[in-house]
């Protein structure tokens, strides 16, 4: 997946552990030892990269950094800019920058992790998210545990991967990203009645996307559902026309 789609929920992720730096070291260092300035800053280039407008998170990045050059927080947005723009190798030396200043910031950890599961290194991928979803300070851990579902999916490890989403989902029942993971798993696995209750339960805690429309389609194009297909059809061309998934549904007509 590209990294501009997974932009919105990683930067939600970041926000969410900066607006609670006082509370859980292990996400950021308390912002009462950050020069205001610094965090201005840096929350401002998180809000231009959730826009795309990357000169801009740049530029702000850079007035975080010289105002505070030792918050590990400014240097994991870098690494997430770095991703953004195709920028790999910076990218990696930002994360091990904010990690090194901060070896416990489990955000940082799941970021990274993130990042060396895109670039194909899967093994170090999966040892750091682990590390990330094992501090005992970390609010999130399902979210680390998740992405290492993720990253052995992506490898064909199936049975691992199955393991990974359902530990997330025992640690958090309303984990959107693992209870999609299941469907496509189960669906891959040929277990269709599972497929469709995992993508039940996604929807009654998150909206369709196109990717969970497309995977709606064709499991009831095999369980024979007419009415859930033709909705699931009609909303996946409504709301996301240009999307590769209504492009591909165009072509099949099936959806098969």
């Amino acid at each position: 997946m590209n990294i501009t789609k997974l932009l919105p929920l990683l930067l939600l992720i970041f926000l969410v552990s900066c607006n609670q730096s006082g509370k859980k070291k292990s996400d950021l260092r308390p912002t009462a030892g950050t020069n205001k300035a610094a965090m201005a800053n840096l929350n401002l280039g998180i809000e231009y990269m959730r826009i795309g407008e990357y000169e801009k998170s740049l530029e702000k990045l850079d007035r975080a950094r010289a105002a505070d050059p030792d918050f590990s927080g400014t240097y994991n947005a870098y690494g997430l800019l770095y991703q953004a723009i195709e920028r790999p190798d910076d990218a990696e030396k930002s994360f091990k920058k904010a990690l090194k200043l901060n070896p416990s910031d489990s955000n940082t950890m799941n970021n990274y992790g993130r990042f060396l599961c895109e670039i194909d290194r899967s093994e170090e991928a999966e040892a750091i998210l682990l590390r990330a979803a094992a501090n005992p300070l970390y609010s999130t851990p399902e979210i680390a545990i998740t992405n290492a579902g993720s990253c052995a999916f992506k490898k064909d490890r199936l049975a691992d991967a199955e393991r990974y989403f359902r530990q997330a989902i025992e640690l958090n029942e309303r984990n959107p990203t693992a209870l999609l993971q299941m469907s496509q798993l189960s669906f891959d696995q040929k277990k269709h009645l599972s497929a469709r209750a995992y993508l039940q339960r996604y929807l009654s805690v998150s909206r369709h996307n196109a990717a969970s429309l497309w995977l709606g389609i064709q499991i009831e194009n095999i369980l024979g559902d007419k009415d859930a297909l033709s909705s699931y059809k009609l909303s996946l061309k409504n709301n996301f026309p240009d999307s590769d998934e209504a492009q591909r549904l165009g072509k099949s007509g099936s959806g098969s």
